[in-house]
């Protein structure tokens, strides 16, 4: 009798078991977009298109995503352009207090967004500024830095510094190396540092609920209506962000294949 071999069929099962635990919430999330919900999106009350036919049908959805949208996009581009700036320096350049300035950066990853939250509001409550659009903005900004300079780090590491060696041998100048060179081979790096930001800001409730004054964004808004049943729209907004999301990460993924077919080719 063949003996049975459990092995090669339990990395199977452990993966179909924790991808289901994963996506149980977004399935939920996505179902209950479609819920004739009324008052309350709490009880399954029937199928119905309507919350996707007018998803800004609850009061001050819309508004809280696009609150959201703005932060995460300035947050994303003063923290990609910054971050960026600041991995190149650690990983090309030598100087004092590099090693302090490589471990700073991970403080903002290593401490409690509770600890960070309740800093940065006696921060600006100390210097008179009251909590609002602009301090949400330089708060994301602010622990924003950190994830992309250790993304963008590891590309600029990768890269072979004898390619630029062969642009100055061909009186290219410092600038037009870093462009025509250098950059559209941190481009990768730099995009995915881009969207871990702006996922990261725009997921972001702790840090933004200290210091959020009156500005209310979507991560805000769906706390605040627990208590009550999260209206439908929200669950709307959640599954638009979420297959806009996947459709992002698929295209990439395909664009990526076909580039390597190509240079294999």
């Amino acid at each position: 009798m063949k003996r049975l071999s459990f092995g090669r069929y339990l990395l199977p099962v452990y993966a179909a078991l924790a991808f289901l635990y994963l996506l149980t919430p977004i399935a939920y999330t996505f179902a209950f977009s479609f819920n004739d919900a009324g008052r309350s999106n709490l009880v399954w009350r029937g199928f119905t298109f309507t919350n996707w036919q007018n998803p800004c049908g609850a009061p001050a959805v819309c508004e809280s995503v696009v609150n959201s949208l703005q932060i995460g996009v300035l947050a994303t581009v003063i923290s990609t352009v910054l971050g960026t700036m600041i991995a190149i320096a650690l990983v090309r350049y030598r100087f004092r207090l590099r090693a302090g300035a490589n471990l700073l950066l991970f403080l903002p990853m290593a401490t409690p967004e509770v600890v960070l939250g309740a800093a940065l509001l006696a921060q600006f409550l100390n210097l008179r500024v009251n909590p609002g659009f602009a301090t949400i903005v330089i708060a994301h900004v602010m622990f924003c830095i950190s994830f992309v300079v250790v993304t963008v780090k590891a590309r600029v590491a990768s890269l072979d510094p004898r390619l630029e060696e062969a642009a100055a041998d061909l009186y290219a100048s410092p600038r037009a190396a870093f462009w025509r060179v250098t950059f559209p081979l941190l481009l990768p790096g730099i995009a995915a540092a881009a969207l871990l930001a702006f996922s990261l800001s725009f997921d972001d409730f702790i840090i933004t609920n200290f210091n959020s004054g009156n500005t209310d964004t979507f991560p805000k808004f769906v706390y605040v209506s627990a208590t009550r049943g999260i209206p439908a729209q929200a669950n709307v907004m959640g599954s638009a962000m979420f297959l806009i999301a996947l459709i992002i990460v698929v295209t990439g993924q395909v664009l990526a294949a076909r580039r390597r077919r190509a240079a294999a080719t």
